[in-house]
């Protein structure tokens, strides 16, 4: 499958955007997946992911309550939804999906296989 992340841009802090990634290729309905974040000098850091079909979402500690991660499995396509954004969330987010990661490897980007190019998402203070 290939994944097209998109909807980042700049927003002042207590703002909100909208994340989505497409899917082509195949369906990813049933696969996990998840939104990874990365600011300049630090490592590839887990947000938000569905497990499978049906999972609950799981966060990151510094995202819950402010962050949603959903799926539209008609349109092939996930979401990020993000309020209250801090400018500590500045960073480029990628989405990411994979059909056999079990539960136990959900937070780890080196579980994924298919990656999206990754969007840019600045918060000014």
């Amino acid at each position: 499958v290939q994944l097209q992340a998109s909807g980042g841009g700049l927003v002042q802090a207590g703002g909100s955007l909208r994340l989505s990634c497409a899917g082509s290729g195949r369906t990813f309905s049933r696969d996990t997946v998840a939104w990874f974040r990365q600011a300049p000098g630090k490592e590839r850091d887990f947000v938000a992911g569905l497990f499978r079909t049906y999972g609950r979402p799981s966060y990151a500690d510094s995202v819950k309550g402010r962050f949603t991660i959903s799926r539209d499995s008609a349109k092939n396509t996930v979401f990020l939804q993000m309020n209250s954004l801090e400018p500590e969330d500045t960073a480029v987010y990628y989405c990411a999906a994979d059909s056999s990661l079990i539960l136990s490897s959900l937070t780890s980007s080196k579980a994924y296989d298919y990656w999206g190019q990754g969007t840019l998402v600045t918060v000014s203070s």
